[in-house]
């Protein structure tokens, strides 16, 4: 599995693409791809975030239909996979707009069964689909830098390449079968929820035991217990940051869509379920719309 690194300034633009979902990460990838030339269809519940996108040169539809209409590919960038089957299948959806051939990608993090599932209904309609959860927040997605993990047929991903490297300067390739992107970015969500309550764990003791947090920070963050996320995170934290960048509800649902996974396939280690149990009660406790830093709190209050 290798992620390929290309120059942006030279990618061809072959084909008018869709984007159904234009809200932190969709309307990311919306900009970058207008920036470098490609036309763009865009569609949202949330009117606001299509204007900005029009100013850039989009053109709004009133739904996924109208954006998938003489589209090669549509990009679904929503929550989760009740919205994914809502603007797919749904009335106006995406699938009846869509030409055969064409190829819908499933960029939200939803568990690998709902993208099987999914992905078996486009191909009956003659579409393809390219399994392609991505990573690194809409910063990255805007300058072309996040992480796509991709599973789809070779001949699929020949065909869309131009259209992925122009999305992201590190397209993990990795396989074909459907359902092993979502296999991997659950795995990765798993990971970084995981080093997010143990650097909120270790912050919250560091206070209790009377630390400066900032210096503990520095320490941590030049040390063995450092983590990317956990330093992103902390800094927020202690620079008084909430703003919402990445709900916490988020980290809830990947967390427990690994542990689902897990179970189905009779997984079971340590420390997965007690690290999305961490966040479901956070949840509980009203902060699934606040920024995911939010959890220091509710750690340093238990």
């Amino acid at each position: 599995m290798t992620a390929s690194r290309p120059d942006h300034n030279t990618v061809s633009v072959p084909i008018p693409v869709g984007i159904v979902g234009v809200g932190n990460m969709g309307g990311a990838m919306a900009g970058r791809l207008l920036e470098l030339g490609w036309t763009v269809r865009v569609c949202d519940l949330v009117d606001a975030r299509v204007r900005p996108l029009q100013a850039l040169g989009a053109v709004a539809c009133a739904n996924g239909a109208a954006v998938a209409d003489g589209a090669g590919a549509v990009i679904v960038a929503v929550v989760d996979a009740a919205q994914t089957r809502e603007v797919l299948f749904g009335a106006g959806g995406v699938a009846e707009g869509l030409a055969a051939g064409a190829a819908v990608l499933l960029c939200p993090t939803i568990g690998a069964d709902d993208v099987v599932r999914i992905g078996l209904r486009l191909q009956e309609r003659g579409l393809t689909v390219i399994d392609a959860p991505m990573s690194g927040g809409p910063a990255r997605a805007r300058e072309g830098s996040m992480s796509l993990m991709v599973a789809c047929s070779d001949p699929v991903f020949s065909a869309h390449q131009p259209l992925l490297q122009a999305l992201s300067s590190r397209v993990f390739r990795v396989g074909s079968r459907l359902g092993d992107g979502a296999r991997t970015k659950l795995v990765n969500n798993l990971l970084a929820g995981t080093n997010l309550v143990a650097a909120c764990e270790a912050l919250a003791l560091a206070q209790a035991w009377g630390l400066d947090l900032s210096v503990t920070l520095d320490v941590i963050e030049q040390s063995s217990g450092q983590s990317w996320i956990g330093g992103d995170r902390l800094r927020r934290v202690l620079a008084g940051d909430a703003a919402p960048r990445a709900h916490l509800s988020l980290l809830a649902k990947d967390t427990r869509l690994a542990m689902e996974g897990a179970t189905s396939s009779g997984f079971h280690g340590p420390l997965g379920a007690a690290v999305a149990s961490v966040f479901a009660r956070a949840c509980d406790d009203g902060l699934a719309g606040e920024d995911d830093s939010v959890l220091f709190r509710h750690i340093a209050k238990s």
